[in-house]
């Protein structure tokens, strides 16, 4: 269960790092954004990355083996950057919409299983 809700955590916190990381710049039409300066893009995307800290934080001591969860240190960072590119990916097509998917992002995304294989797999 600490597994599930450590990868739920983590989903949750890698959506809203990537709207404040990537959100003002496909939102930049919007009423507000439009003309705000840099300072309040920055103070909204703080704003949105207090949330991603709420879940992260929890998630990593929930799953830490150490703290009674099933990962280790680099099994977590593993999981994140897993999740953050599914995450971004989503963004891009659901959210974006200009960016293409092309043949090189899908053999980098399989190498990136491919090392999330190799770090989970017990030698």
């Amino acid at each position: 269960m600490r597994a599930v809700i450590t990868i739920a955590l983590l989903v949750l916190s890698n959506v809203f790092m990537t709207l404040a990381w990537y959100g003002h710049l496909q939102w930049k039409e919007s009423s507000w954004l439009k003309h705000a300066g840099i300072w309040a893009i920055i103070l909204f995307s703080w704003g949105l990355a207090f949330f991603e800290y709420v879940m992260q934080v929890p998630a990593n001591r929930i799953g830490f083996k150490e703290n009674g969860g099933p990962f280790s240190f680099f099994e977590l960072k593993t999981i994140q950057e897993a999740i953050s590119l599914i995450v971004f990916t989503l963004f891009l097509i659901f959210v974006v919409k200009s960016e293409k998917l092309a043949w090189n992002h899908f053999l980098g995304f399989g190498l990136i299983l491919l090392a999330v294989y190799v770090i989970f797999k017990k030698w």
